[in-house]
C-alpha cells in the first residue's frame, strides 16, 4: 500500500472490496467518533497485515550504524544561539501507556519516583527551571491516551503556570480496536468493554498533532523545534545545548543515541537500511526471533534508541499533507492478549508504529550520541529500584544524575515484577552506589537502609534482610 492516500478520498472513507474484518473495524470507529486521518492510518496497516506483513527487518537487511555525531557534556554552557533555538523548542511528552508490565492500571508517570514527586511532578519542574533559567517560553505538551488523561490531568493542576499563551498542555492520541489473530476482526471482550480498544502507538504523535491543529498552533506562535520523548525517561530533560546542536544541522529530524549497556539488551536501535541507505529504527518486535542474538549484542549494534527525538514542526507539516496525515511508518504487529493480566483470554494484533521510525521518511535525518545521563528509561521494577536509590541524586533542576559509573545491574525476579509486589517487599530506596550487580531470585523482604556492594545474589530460599544491613559480594572495582 502506498505511504501517502489519495486527496480525492475523503478521510477515514472504506476502500473498495474492503474485508469483513476491515469494514467492521471501521465502523466501530466511526462509532466511536474517531478522526477520519486515523482511521485512514489503520486501513494502512490493516492491508499490510492482511496480506501476511510481519514488519520484521532481518539483519541482512540493515547495516549498523557507526560514527553518529557526538555531544560529551550535555551539561555545558549554552552559547546565545543555543538558547536562541531553545526559545523557538515546544517540549512534548509521550504519556500514554499504564504500565500494564508492572501491574498498574493507571498512567505509570504517577507513580512516585523520590522525594514524594512522581515521573509527572519532576517533567513539570524540569520544564518550569528551564524556563526561569533561560527566560524562554518552552512550552510543554503531554501526547495522552485515553486511559490516562484524566487522572494526569488532574495531577498536573498544581502547577497553574504550566500552559504558554493559548497553547493547550495535552493532546489526545487516537484509538484502534484490537483484531483478533485469527480472522483479523475487532475482538468482543463484554467483560470490559475498554479492553477491546489501544493505542496505536506512538508514531500516532505525527497525525495527532496535524489534526488537533497543535501543529499549526505551535508554528503560529513562533516555534520551530520540537524535543520528545518518553515520560518515563527523566533523563531527557529540556536541553539548549542539544537545541543549538539540532537548529545548526538544519536537519528536519534527528534521534538522540547512546552507548548500550547491560540493562539496555531489548531497547531498540539504529542502523542503515542496505536498499537505500536511508536510517531506519529497528525495535524488538521486528527481529527476527533467531536474530535476536545479534540485536542484544552491543559489539554488533553499539547503540541504544534513547526515543528522544528533535524534529522541525515546519517540515513535519510539510511532509505530513503531503501525504494526506499517512507517512507510512513501518508495521509494528505487537501480539497480545486482550486482557493483558489474563494469558487464556483470547490472543489479538495491536497494530503499532514508532514515532522514532520516521527518521527513515525524512531526507537529511540524523542521529547524535549523547550521554547515558539523557536515557534513564523505566519500563520494569528493576529501573525503578535503581532510579530511586542512591545512585542517583538530583539537583535544583530536577534531573537524576548518577553519583557512580558504571551503573550497577539490578534483576528482581517474579515477585517483584509487579508494583504492589515491589513496594511491599523493597518499602525504602535501596543503597546501590557500591554495587556492580544486586540479583534477587526468591521472595526476599528488605528492610530500610540496605546497602549492596559489589556482585551479590540472593537465591530462591527467599527471607527478611533486615534494616541496615550491609550485602557483600565481590568488591567493587569501579
Amino acid at each position: 500500500m502506498s505511504n501517502s492516500v489519495d486527496a480525492t478520498t475523503a478521510p477515514g472513507s472504506l476502500p473498495e472490496n474492503a474485508p469483513a474484518g476491515l469494514v467492521q473495524a471501521i465502523d466501530k470507529m466511526r462509532a466511536a467518533e474517531v478522526p477520519g486521518v486515523a482511521i485512514d492510518i489503520f486501513t494502512h496497516y490493516y492491508a499490510q497485515l492482511a496480506s501476511g506483513a510481519t514488519g520484521l527487518i532481518p539483519e541482512e537487511t540493515i547495516t549498523p550504524l557507526a560514527d553518529p555525531d557526538v555531544i560529551d557534556d550535555v551539561d555545558a554552557t549554552p552559547t546565545p544561539d543555543d538558547i536562541a533555538a531553545f526559545e523557538q523548542t515546544a517540549v512534548i511528552r509521550l504519556n500514554g501507556g499504564l504500565g500494564t508490565s508492572m501491574g498498574l492500571d493507571r498512567a505509570k508517570t504517577l507513580l512516585e519516583v523520590r522525594d514524594g514527586l512522581s515521573f509527572l511532578d519532576l517533567i513539570a519542574r524540569q520544564v518550569l527551571w528551564a524556563r526561569k533559567t533561560y527566560d524562554v517560553r518552552l512550552p510543554l505538551l503531554f501526547l495522552h491516551s485515553f486511559n490516562t488523561r484524566a487522572d494526569c490531568l488532574e495531577a498536573l493542576s498544581v502547577y497553574p503556570d504550566l500552559p504558554v499563551g493559548d497553547l493547550p498542555l495535552d493532546m489526545m492520541q487516537s484509538q484502534e480496536p484490537k483484531l483478533l489473530q485469527d480472522g483479523l476482526t475487532p475482538v468482543e471482550w463484554p467483560a470490559d468493554p475498554d479492553l477491546e480498544w489501544c493505542p496505536p502507538g506512538h508514531g500516532d504523535l505525527y497525525p495527532t498533532l496535524l489534526v488537533s491543529g497543535v501543529l499549526d498552533q505551535l508554528i503560529e506562535a513562533g516555534f520551530r523545534y520540537a524535543s520528545v520523548a518518553n515520560s518515563d525517561n527523566l533523563g531527557a530533560a529540556p536541553s539548549p545545548l542539544l537545541a543549538g546542536w539540532f537548529a545548526r544541522t538544519g536537519a528536519p529530524f534527528a534521534a538522540e543515541i547512546t552507548r548500550r549497556t547491560p540493562m539496555d539488551v531489548k531497547g531498540g536501535h539504529l542502523a542503515r537500511r542496505k536498499a537505500d541507505g536511508r536510517l531506519i529504527l529497528r525495535e524488538t518486535a521486528q527481529t527476527p526471533a533467531d536474530e535476536m542474538r545479534f540485536f542484544t549484542d552491543a559489539a554488533v549494534h553499539p547503540y541504544a534508541n534513547c526515543n528522544n527525538l528533535w524534529f522541525d514542526l515546519v517540515a513535519v507539516r510539510a511532509e505530513l499533507e503531503k501525504r494526506g496525515g499517512v507517512l507510512g511508518l513501518p508495521l509494528i504487529r505487537n501480539a497480545k492478549t486482550v486482557d493483558p493480566t489474563d494469558s487464556t483470554s483470547p490472543a489479538v494484533y495491536q497494530i503499532e508504529s514508532a514515532m522514532g521510525a520516521a527518521i527513515e521518511v525524512f531526507d537529511g535525518a540524523t542521529a547524535v550520541a549523547v550521554p547515558r545521563s539523557r536515557f534513564l528509561p523505566v519500563k520494569t521494577t528493576n529501573e525503578l529500584a535503581l532510579l530511586r536509590s542512591d545512585v542517583y541524586a538530583m539537583g535544583e533542576d530536577y534531573i537524576p544524575r548518577a553519583t557512580s559509573a558504571p551503573l550497577p545491574v539490578v534483576t528482581l525476579g517474579k515477585d517483584y515484577k509487579l508494583i504492589h509486589g515491589f513496594d511491599e517487599l523493597v518499602p525504602a530506596p535501596l543503597h546501590l552506589r557500591e554495587a556492580r550487580s544486586l540479583t534477587v531470585t526468591g521472595r526476599w523482604s528488605f528492610g530500610a537502609d540496605v546497602a549492596v556492594v559489589g556482585d551479590v545474589t540472593l537465591g530462591d530460599e527467599g527471607g527478611d534482610v533486615s534494616s541496615g544491613s550491609r550485602l557483600e559480594g565481590e568488591p567493587s572495582t569501579s
